[in-house]
């Protein structure tokens, strides 16, 4: 599932060529990729309405439109992709967006979990989520305090969308070994100093994997090369770039999580 870093390089990537753009056909091929409104009504409404901007919110990418805000979440296998001339609909295309200047934006996705909303009330898709990890104004002091009032392990609590939007399993397998906070350590357990250094490992990764255009671990996500700088993500067996202990691989949260069992010791870790 792309995380942050790789939401951010897709709507980079699109937001020029689609700002200014209007809507002129919709071909919804896979009535179940559309969570909201009915399939009719995502058909009238999307018509003639302009492509304003793109912008990301956690994992979701939002267009904003003319009149509404259409929210994809691309989830394990969507992808967006721009065609040229008369777009002939592939296999696992499952909405064709016809556009002026012979343009279409397609949304595949190989595996049917990505979804749709046509609103114009993005809060009710995206109310429930969490701090932006990277914004101006979400601070270390907020992060701190957020920590102190949970009382779960990291690894999962990281996860949770409502606690911070856009971390996945890959950014926070990274920014705990950057850290250095075993994925099991309980949340309120941290010290203010490392409350702060889990703030600064986050942003830090995240801001480096936007540089390096996000991940391209699997056949659907490619361009970036974020996976060539992986400290512990899939490298189970491999030698820590801190102290050469070989990195573990271990079940946290029913995620499969990777750490340094040196640089992220669980000797202060309150297991629960």
């Amino acid at each position: 599932m792309p995380e942050l870093p790789e939401v951010e390089t897709i709507a980079r990537k699109l937001a020029p060529i689609l700002t200014g753009r209007e809507i002129q056909a919709v071909d919804l091929r896979w009535k179940r990729s559309l969570a909201a409104p009915t399939p009719a009504e995502f058909n009238w409404r999307l018509v003639g309405q302009t492509i304003q901007g793109i912008l990301r919110r956690g994992k979701f990418l939002r267009l904003r439109l003319s009149q509404d805000q259409l929210l994809i979440h691309l989830r394990m296998s969507g992808d967006l992709d721009i065609r040229e001339g008369t777009c002939i609909p592939e296999k696992h295309d499952r909405l064709i967006l016809g556009l002026t200047g012979d343009l279409s934006l397609v949304f595949n996705d190989t595996r049917k979990f990505g979804r749709v909303w046509l609103t114009s009330d993005p809060d009710q898709v995206l109310g429930t989520l969490g701090p932006e990890p990277l914004a101006d104004d979400f601070t270390s002091e907020i992060l701190v305090a957020r920590l102190r009032n949970r009382h779960r392990q990291l690894k999962p609590l990281l996860l949770d969308q409502t606690f911070l939007a856009g971390l996945g399993n890959i950014y926070t397998d990274e920014a705990l070994h950057i850290a250095r906070l075993h994925p099991r350590r309980l949340s309120d357990s941290l010290t203010e100093q490392q409350g702060v250094g889990l703030w600064r490992a986050i942003r830090d990764v995240l801001q480096e994997g936007i540089l390096r255009n996000g991940a391209s671990i699997d056949w659907v996500y490619r361009g970036g090369d974020f996976q060539n700088h992986f400290r512990v993500y899939g490298r189970e067996g491999e030698a820590c770039p801190v102290c050469g202990t070989k990195i573990e691989k271990m079940i946290v949260g029913q995620r499969g999580t990777h750490f340094c069992p040196v640089c992220q010791s669980d000797k202060d870790v309150i297991f629960s």
